[in-house]
């Protein structure tokens, strides 16, 4: 990757043609790590509202131990938000180049540590699903919170509701104002390339899901590990400045 594109992605200043491609490419991990993670443990990880739903039936049906998983779950989601929080305000306060590189860098060790151990922790009966549920929830919460602080709350990686929503709104402003226009009223206009981003975010998340799940079945755990490269690449550049600029100061 160009060290000028990876810097433009995950580095300080910020555009809105940078969240997106962003965006695009954290949708797609969130889409394999979730249907992996579903493989691996018969259980989505990267919306909140089904484990919600699913913790209510468990509890009136007196499954409590399928409660505390989704529970678990729901407190690992919101411990990666905020721990994505702090670490790009950490970052903002000393004004690092890896400001929202960071939150990057940590989803790429807890990826590299399930695709490494996932296979051996696998055996440990009555423990794996509960971990596993719990990190990959975890590593959602920090991805989306990441997106959502670097896009404003305009983008969102690790859940489809939120995007189809919005499309569907978009497409319902299109109709509304080509029928507002032939009835000469006021207009209403669609956001053509807002809808275009929508639907791109939408589909790479599938796309990441087919192939996530692809790779689950062939390789197995492994199959996070080229996840947790992507995010490297991504990441390195805003990393390796701060580096530098430490030891300039160091030398200096």
């Amino acid at each position: 990757m160009p060290i000028h594109y990876s810097r433009k992605l995950t580095g300080r200043k910020r555009s809105a043609d940078a969240n997106r491609q962003l965006g695009l490419v954290l949708a797609f991990v969130a889409g394999a790590a979730n249907a992996g993670g579903f493989l691996a443990v018969s259980q989505y990880t990267s919306h909140m509202t089904g484990i919600v739903s699913a913790m209510a039936d468990h509890l009136a049906l007196g499954e409590f131990r399928a409660y505390l998983t989704g529970f678990g779950a729901l407190l690992s989601f919101i411990g990666g938000a905020a721990c994505s929080a702090i670490l790009v305000n950490v970052g903002r306060q000393h004004r690092l180049h890896s400001e929202f590189a960071m939150p990057l860098v940590l989803e790429a060790v807890l990826l590299l540590c399930f695709g490494f151990l996932g296979e051996r922790l696998s055996h440990i009966a009555g423990l794996f699903v509960p971990m596993t549920v719990m990190l990959l929830s975890f590593i959602m919460g920090l991805q989306n919170a990441l997106v959502t602080k670097i896009s404003r709350s305009e983008i969102r990686t690790t859940h489809v509701t939120g995007l189809v929503t919005d499309i569907g709104i978009e497409m319902g402003k299109a109709v509304y104002g080509l029928a507002a226009q032939a009835g000469h009223q006021s207009p209403v206009k669609a956001s053509a390339a807002r809808l275009q981003i929508l639907l791109f975010l939408a589909f790479s998340f599938f796309l990441g899901g087919v192939l996530g799940a692809l790779g689950f079945k062939h390789l197995g755990y492994v199959a996070t590990v080229p996840l947790a490269l992507i995010l490297i690449l991504l990441a390195s550049v805003p990393a390796i400045d701060d580096m530098s600029h430490w030891l300039r100061r160091l030398n200096a």
